[in-house]
């Protein structure tokens, strides 16, 4: 016997036949409605902490004294903005919904002030209070530029760092390839786009948000493809799209709704041809 078709859970449906033009409201409706324990994840990122503690020689190298700047869009509460913070980034949130902008700035207010264990791995010593940077968040829309000039510091507009997290999976497929060409127009000369890839266990047919994106990133950053995939696309040698892949690794600690999947891939981009 055939098993019964489940009824899409509260995400899908609130997003259903919703077109490209009406995705910033669906998000920003839900946070009106306080909605967001559908994605809310209650802490930073372990992998991207790990990542920062133990690779730092994979990270950009500051100049003339300045801090590495970081970008997390799509920010939610806050968590990795504050996380990157608390490890000496100056930090931009980015978030489409006002309330989600004033949600993560009670957050981090709160928490810079007295931090707590999960914002560390386990070289918590090596980052004292002293040393962080500075948290700030904006309301805006990644795809357009009208709020870059609130991040701009010291003249500098471009991003050291930039974190992919439940961003690229939150946007329709059609919207990936303006995704990509964000991401490279966002980054400062040697900066580093690192991505944890979830859901990588999902049917990349399958109804979304979050979409499935087994071999999206490969696809969309080291070929240079629209990202839209049936199928995984085939990893090989001499790819040449917008962007280099460094590192590409399995986080010894992610979050449980990755079912263990996660990846985490940190991304250069290659010289624009002349």
């Amino acid at each position: 016997m055939s098993s019964i078709p489940q009824p899409p859970g509260r995400l899908i449906s609130h997003f259903a036949n919703r077109s490209r033009e009406t995705q910033s409201t669906g998000w920003s409706e839900l946070w009106e409605t306080n909605q967001s324990d559908l994605w809310d994840r209650g802490k930073p990122s372990p992998a991207l902490i790990d990542f920062i503690e133990s690779r730092p020689a994979v990270l950009p190298k500051p100049e003339n004294g300045r801090r590495l700047k970081a970008l997390v869009p799509g920010c939610g509460r806050g968590y990795d903005v504050v996380a990157l913070t608390l490890h000496g980034f100056d930090t931009y949130g980015l978030e489409v919904s006002n309330k989600a902008v004033e949600t993560a700035r009670e957050y981090a207010k709160s928490e810079l002030a007295k931090p707590i264990q999960h914002n560390y791995g386990e070289r918590s010593s090596e980052w004292p209070l002293e040393h962080a940077g500075k948290a700030e968040f904006v309301q805006g829309d990644f795809f357009q530029r009208d709020w870059e000039a609130a991040c701009a510091s010291d003249g500098v507009r471009g991003f050291d760092l930039i974190y992919d997290y439940t961003f690229l999976c939150a946007l329709l497929p059609e919207m990936r390839k303006d995704w990509a060409r964000r991401m490279r127009e966002l980054l400062a000369p040697g900066g580093i786009l690192v991505c944890l890839e979830f859901p990588l266990y999902k049917d990349l047919k399958a109804q979304g948000p979050p979409w499935g994106l087994r071999g999206v990133y490969w696809d969309l950053l080291a070929v240079g493809n629209d990202g839209i995939l049936n199928e995984p696309s085939e990893e090989t040698d001499g790819a040449q799209g917008p962007f280099e892949r460094v590192l590409y690794f399995k986080p010894a600690r992610s979050y449980d709704s990755g079912r263990g999947t996660d990846m985490v891939s940190v991304w250069r981009a290659r010289a624009q041809q002349i």
